[in-house]
């Protein structure tokens, strides 16, 4: 049957017993005493203790005399010569309530620095020097680590809280902005970091480093401390030297937040009384866009926002494609049928051997290039379109044929539009960047493009952009 060490009973009775808040000051006043090395008191300096450590209310005599009583019973302080003093078990009872207060006021969080100091000592550790340097070092890498966990700890503690409690929409806010700077700051490099510690631990010998260090703590008789020791050693390969290490698995953890709390800021706004403005989350996604340095951000933040990541089905299309119309909403499309095996092999299946799937990026690519280019064709349409002021039809030649497809759409967008008390048709595009104006002119128009020549009657048009 495995065992645990077991806490004394009566260890922490003083913070649930009657008069707890006094016991509590009473064992604060030894603990500061014996701090600065004072390791025995009397009634009459534990009463000017009290007021040191911020008791502010009178205490009899006699009151504080049933305190040290109390605390003496528990096995707390240890009384000789009319002196008290604390015991091994008073001293854990203070460095434990201690503790506690120091986890309920303090916050975790991820910081890059402790992971520069840890790879700085383990880099000193590596190099000759004295064995009291040794020591000291070694006590400094240890800090570091446990310092990291606890770091680490606390932050995920808190993060698991922020996702599962309720909170306004205002805090919420405040506080995503600040856990995911610490995110971005704490993952930024965190992969060449993990790489240079788990070297740097490759190159020291654990067990003649303990041995120096000992040998400079003056600690022969001290049977436990190398154990403890090879404890401390383990944790900080745990966290960077295992396959997978702790380090990992906080890498994951990491990048997996950001779309946690976005997606807890849905669930917020869901459960508000109010809709939901989907205009006003648009343009403060927007806003976020613009605050991006480089396309590599803005792509980290599109897919944290949209959930969309690559897609090894993207490449696939419609048996024929032509009988969809581009325009075409993808829901009122027939589904592109697919692989079950798709994702588990990256195949699909096909009567005979299965052929690779093609590289998606080169696709692409393509279609970035081939959309940069339509776009660009689709500006020049629009500024060879765009007029100053009204104009016939009839004054527009030397048309290029993808101008002149442009105009005609626009012309009978204006045309399917009923016309106001001045007979004026008005219409735009479909993304909303241009406007046409459109009044019957007396005439005949004739237009030539490089496929031929249109005629018909002749309008008065005004293409303004918005």
């Amino acid at each position: 049957m495995t065992t645990f060490p077991r806490v004394p009973a009566d260890l922490f009775r003083f913070t649930t017993a009657e008069h707890a808040e006094l016991h509590t000051a009473v064992l604060r006043a030894f603990g500061v005493a014996n701090e600065r090395l004072e390791t025995s008191l009397t009634l009459d300096d534990v009463q000017l203790r009290l007021r040191d450590v911020g008791w502010s209310e009178q205490v009899t005599d006699d009151e504080l005399t049933k305190s040290l009583a109390a605390l003496r019973q528990w096995g707390l302080i240890e009384t000789a010569q009319h002196r008290y003093g604390l015991t091994k078990h008073g001293e854990a009872a203070y460095a434990g309530v201690q503790h506690a207060l120091e986890t309920l006021t303090s916050s975790g969080a991820l910081q890059t620095a402790v992971l520069d100091a840890i790879a700085d000592r383990l880099d000193e550790l590596s190099k000759p020097m004295d064995d009291r340097r040794t020591f000291t070092a070694l006590q400094e890498l240890e800090g570091h680590v446990k310092a990291l966990q606890t770091g680490t700890t606390r932050f995920n503690s808190e993060l698991q809280r922020l996702l599962k409690d309720d909170h306004d929409l205002a805090t919420f806010q405040d506080v995503k902005r600040t856990t995911i700077t610490y995110l971005r700051e704490f993952i930024a490099d965190l992969d060449a970091r993990k790489q240079q510690i788990r070297e740097k631990i490759d190159n020291l010998d654990p067990v003649k480093l303990h041995e120096n260090a000992r040998n400079g703590a003056d600690l022969y008789q001290d049977d436990n401390w190398l154990q403890n020791r090879a404890k401390a050693w383990d944790s900080l390969k745990a966290w960077f030297h295992h396959t997978p290490s702790k380090a990992d698995e906080l890498q994951d953890v990491a990048r997996k937040a950001i779309v946690q709390l976005l997606r807890v800021l849905d669930r917020i706004s869901e459960q508000r009384k109010r809709p939901t403005n989907t205009a006003a989350d648009f343009r403060a996604l927007a806003r976020w866009f613009a605050r991006t340095s480089t396309e590599d951000e803005a792509h980290e933040l599109f897919n944290a926002a949209f959930g969309l990541w690559s897609a090894r089905h993207a490449h696939l299309a419609h048996a024929d494609g032509e009988l969809i119309p581009s325009a075409e909403p993808w829901h009122n499309t027939p589904p592109v049928k697919l692989s079950p095996q798709l994702r588990t092999t990256g195949k699909q299946e096909h009567i005979g051997s299965t052929g690779k799937i093609r590289n998606v990026d080169e696709v692409r690519r393509n279609r970035r290039r081939q959309a940069e280019k339509e776009r660009a064709e689709l500006e020049h349409a629009w500024r060879q379109i765009q007029t100053d002021g009204p104009i016939r039809i009839s004054t527009l030649t030397n048309l290029d044929h993808d101008t002149f497809h442009r105009l005609i759409d626009l012309v009978g967008r204006a045309l399917g539009s009923d016309p106001d008390s001045t007979g004026t048709r008005t219409a735009g595009t479909t993304d909303g960047r241009m406007q046409i104006n459109l009044r019957n002119a007396r005439g005949w128009a004739t237009i030539t493009t490089q496929k031929g020549t249109l005629s018909g009657p002749d309008y008065v048009i005004d293409v303004q952009s918005r």
